[in-house]
């Protein structure tokens, strides 16, 4: 497995399959053929199919201005939902192309090469690998994940976790309506300082983790800065339950640090074993994987053990099994902002559930992400962010 760096990166919403990894490609294709005086780049499959409500063109030509884009919703038989052809052309003639995928979180594969941006840091290729070194050596996952990094991680989350702060802090003191056309109003603001009299405390924890994660959700849909945890579709989850562990309940930066490694970690194993893309495995892939994450990372911000830990995470994914990819009209808005608050609750219920029934548990983590997978490989199409099917349908203005 490569560096936990892979799994959060810092960049412009509103998908960091289709705003993100495009982005990149156009950067890495383009300085690969400076001598070009043309670029044509061709969408296909999901891309295709929501790529302008996702601001996909836009993204490319940030780093190529005069590109052609060019839409196909027809072609078959691709090596991911999320494929470009980037073709480069001097004095009209062909001089290079490449097919680029978008794979999930940011990240990009040229077709027929080896990965070109990550280093494996980890020998282990599941939790179960994970879970065994640890017992032989005595470490918990924190210790495990900090004695195979670089150095350089804890400053890296360390930059990571105040872009996430910033993005909540800008989500809460702004308001409006979300570019689209859907007439999205923000909502974050007026969630975090609605005050109900007489209010249990249980609802006011709700709440304000809920409108933490409107207000990097909200972010993401205005293509501000967020960072991808794993992916900008799913950005809110992580930010707000650890922001509410920090900024409400005290927790310290540097416990906060870990929680993100561990998280990482999480991530990590997903990426790797299963997908983090709607449009392979839908939403179940995105906000499933987020809520995995963020509800180990809760647990270790626990102290709870390394059982305890993969209790959180699988029960966080298992109850998201299934979820589908159907934005409406291609927007990362209906019904992805409420989503993230949904499953920024969901992570708290999963670790305290662990807390108590981890010696119950029939389940693996493993095994949950490998249901996962095969449960977005079945799914229909429509329910993988082509915005065909379920809510993307069925919505009427």
């Amino acid at each position: 497995m490569q560096s936990i760096k892979s799994v959060y990166k810092v960049g412009n919403g509103p998908s960091s399959s289709h705003t993100v990894g495009p982005y990149r490609a156009a950067k890495y294709f383009r300085n690969r053929y400076p001598d070009a005086d043309r670029f044509e780049v061709t969408l296909y499959g999901s891309l295709a199919c929501t790529g302008e409500g996702h601001s996909t063109g836009k993204a490319i030509k940030e780093q190529i201005p005069d590109a052609q884009i060019i839409i196909d919703r027809e072609k078959q038989d691709l090596p991911h939902p999320n494929t470009m052809l980037f073709k480069a052309f001097r004095n009209g003639e062909l001089i290079g192309s490449n097919r680029i995928l978008s794979v999930g979180g940011g990240s990009i594969r040229f077709e027929g090469e080896e990965a070109f941006e990550e280093e494996t840091v980890y020998i282990e290729k599941n939790f179960s690998e994970i879970c065994e070194k640890c017992a032989r050596t005595g470490l918990s996952l924190k210790e495990f994940i900090w004695a195979n990094e670089d150095p350089s991680l804890r400053q890296y989350l360390r930059d990571i976790w105040h872009a996430m702060i910033a993005a909540i802090e800008r989500g809460l003191s702004a308001e409006g309506v979300l570019p689209g056309g859907l007439g999205v109003t923000r909502k974050a603001k007026s969630l975090y300082e609605k005050r109900v009299y007489n209010e249990p405390s249980d609802i006011t924890m709700n709440r304000i983790i809920a409108s933490y994660a409107f207000a990097v959700s909200e972010e993401n849909a205005s293509e501000h800065v967020v960072v991808t945890a794993p992916t900008c579709g799913s950005c809110g989850v992580i930010p707000a339950v650890f922001y509410y562990m920090q900024h409400d309940r005290g927790f310290p930066e540097e416990e906060i640090i870990d929680a993100l490694a561990v998280a990482g970690l999480i991530g990590n194993i997903i990426r790797t074993n299963a997908s983090i893309s709607g449009a392979e495995c839908g939403c179940q892939a995105e906000i499933g994987s987020a809520c995995s994450m963020a509800a180990a990372g809760l647990a270790c911000l626990y102290g709870f053990n390394t059982d305890q830990i993969e209790y959180s995470a699988e029960t966080a994914m298992e109850h998201n099994l299934g979820l589908t990819c159907d934005p409406v009209k291609g927007l990362v808005q209906i019904p992805c902002i409420e989503r993230n608050s949904v499953a920024a609750m969901r992570a708290i219920s999963a670790v305290n559930l662990s807390q108590f029934l981890t010696s119950t548990r029939k389940i693996s983590f493993d095994a949950v992400v490998e249901t996962m997978y095969q449960t977005g490989l079945d799914m229909n199409e429509k329910y993988r962010e082509t915005s065909h099917g379920g809510l993307a349908v069925m919505y009427k203005e």
